[in-house]
């Protein structure tokens, strides 16, 4: 038990959770609504525990940060951590997931030092699981990700969007002068960073969103050869709990081009 986590270890954790916690309550849950007005349901915070739970049994040394938890517990983990914990949404898209949508998953990362080392997001209505560790790449179900070649220009590409938490200004030039072909916006953050580093969205900009959305898909975008970064120019991921921009593309020439369209400073950063 005191082995150190191997990613196929935690991607079979993660898998066996959403079938015994998550899937069975899909379509037969009732929702509430949280004090930030964010939806919230029996299935987030019983994935939460079942997820949490294995955890500590497996790796009882590791400290765990989860969505659901109570904020001020939150902070005090990310005050006293140690540089090393586990992050967890445990349904990212639940308002798809309470609507009947089939489009959510369950993120997970292991955070050392101030940066995500291992990651997975799984989807269950696909049968999907992305992983990645640093510097080991990233996977679709085991199989390598691959970027394909060559990258559409800017104007042909497929943006994924979520205009509601942009800044109003930006959101109003984005719809009115649209530099892409097309815009989708799907709801489960961690899938929109896992679905550029698949190539099926070319180019991606979301306003605000929290550690537990983008911890596992930035280090599974990073490690499929993507680039992202806020846009103000700096890494996405940071240990707060803060909220956080997020620009992103698969292709190094391409982020180029999208940074400089949306205005973000120096062209943006590498890496995720």
């Amino acid at each position: 038990m005191g082995t150190e986590p191997r990613l196929e270890d935690v991607v079979a954790l993660v898998e066996a959770a959403a079938r015994e916690a998550l899937v069975p309550r899909f379509r037969r849950v009732a929702r509430a609504h949280k004090a930030d007005g964010s939806v919230v349901t029996e299935a987030d915070t019983a994935m939460e525990r079942r997820v949490r739970g294995a955890l500590e049994t497996r790796w009882p040394g590791i400290a765990f940060l989860g969505e659901e938890m109570p904020p001020d517990e939150q902070e005090r983990l990310l005050a006293g951590a140690g540089g090393r914990f586990w992050c967890l949404d445990p349904l990212d898209g639940t308002s798809n997931f309470a609507s009947g949508i089939p489009f959510f998953s369950v993120s997970l990362a292991l955070v050392e030092d101030g940066a995500p080392v291992l990651g997975v997001v799984h989807d269950p209505a696909r049968g999907e699981t992305f992983a990645a560790a640093r510097g080991g790449g990233a996977t679709l179900n085991g199989t390598p990700l691959a970027a394909p070649h060559p990258a559409p220009p800017l104007e042909r590409c497929i943006a994924l969007v979520d205009l509601k938490r942009l800044e109003p200004g930006l959101a109003a030039r984005l719809a009115a002068e649209r530099p892409y072909a097309s815009q989708r916006s799907f709801g489960s953050v961690a899938l929109d960073w896992c679905w550029i580093a698949a190539g099926r969205g070319h180019v991606y900009v979301h306003g605000r969103q929290r550690i537990w959305d983008f911890a596992a898909g930035s280090l599974i975008l990073a490690e499929a050869g993507g680039r992202s970064c806020t846009l103000e120019g700096e890494p996405v991921f940071r240990p707060t709990l803060e909220g956080r921009s997020a620009v992103a593309a698969l292709d190094p020439a391409l982020f180029e081009a999208w940074c400089r369209w949306l205005g973000v400073p120096h062209g943006g950063a590498t890496g995720g």
